[in-house]
């Protein structure tokens, strides 16, 4: 085994908001290069939390041992700095470290409303969307960088939907969305700044066009005939889970990782320079798609951006 392999089955990572999604493909993906990986979120089997999803921590977790790492499912709500301090209390009990902490946080599906200016939109579930969306992120990152940054090296990964530049030039759905999304990005670049002197590097990462559970169940079909939904034209550039998580896993095992440090990146971007692919074999880079095809007017055909 080579000296980084090894120290990927060293490696503790906690993926904070690993139930489904985006935090489950990166929590298995980690999970595949041999890292014990601690699942957190609300819905466990007998319990759902208010996202009303079937998906649980405990199949993440075993997802995670099937892959080839050691999933560990803790129930916590990330808005509980007394459940989120016992959880870092126990890992730094178990394992005595931490090496990555993933920041995948969200549930705020069903209390955006699309293209509502401030004054219509719900209050009550705009505040509870920016809670969800950037408490978590700031209540997770208080406790668990002090065991993080005992070690160099540690990484932080803030997932959000739209890299900087594009959300510095797009209005994202509704205020209270468009704020939370911007701001995740923002932690990210501030925690760049506080590990500094650790020598540990914090990243934004967005998925693209994500073919989630709940996508594939919106649009009607499973991740076998995905093509036959035809939502917009950038579902052709769509990505899996997974393919996020092999970005995390291509970050968490670069001894170079920290020339991302403060940078805003998506998944289809570091598969460029990391060379990993999705499931299916292809490098899908929706944003770029986006930018070029749908907005730039350029000519070209899906299937050249995947």
């Amino acid at each position: 085994m080579s000296s980084l392999a090894a120290s990927m089955t060293r490696m503790i990572a906690l993926v904070a908001g690993s139930t489904r999604g985006t935090g489950r493909g990166i929590a298995v993906q980690l999970g595949a290069a041999g890292a014990t990986v601690y699942c957190t979120g609300r819905s466990v089997r007998g319990e759902r939390s208010e996202m009303d999803r079937p998906e649980t921590i405990e199949e993440t977790a075993e997802l995670v041992t099937e892959a080839g790492g050691t999933g560990i499912p803790v129930r916590v709500d990330h808005l509980d700095p007394a459940q989120v301090k016992a959880l870092v209390d126990r890992i730094e009990a178990e394992q005595g470290r931490l090496d990555v902490l993933v920041n995948d946080v969200w549930g705020g599906d069903a209390l955006f409303e699309w293209d509502s200016p401030i004054w219509k939109h719900d209050l009550d579930k705009g505040l509870r969307l920016l809670r969800l969306a950037i408490d978590t992120h700031l209540i997770t990152s208080h406790h668990a960088l002090p065991l993080l940054i005992r070690n160099p090296g540690g990484l932080v990964v803030e997932v959000t939907d739209g890299t900087t530049a594009y959300n510095d030039a797009h209005y994202r759905v509704s205020p209270f969305y468009d704020l939370a999304k911007v701001s995740v990005n923002r932690l990210a670049y501030g925690q760049s700044h506080d590990l500094e002197p650790y020598d540990g590097t914090a990243v934004a990462l967005t998925p693209g066009f994500l073919r989630s559970e709940a996508m594939l169940e919106l649009f009607g079909v499973t991740e076998d005939n995905w093509r036959d939904a035809k939502p917009d034209p950038s579902w052709a550039v769509s990505e899996t889970p997974a393919y996020a998580g092999r970005a995390v896993a291509a970050l968490a095992a670069d001894p170079d990782r920290k020339r991302w440090s403060g940078k805003s990146v998506s998944s289809g971007e570091l598969a460029q320079v990391y060379g990993f692919t999705d499931v299916d074999g292809t490098r899908p880079d929706v944003w770029r798609y986006m930018a070029e095809v749908l907005e730039g007017g350029k000519q070209a055909d899906p299937s050249e951006y995947r």
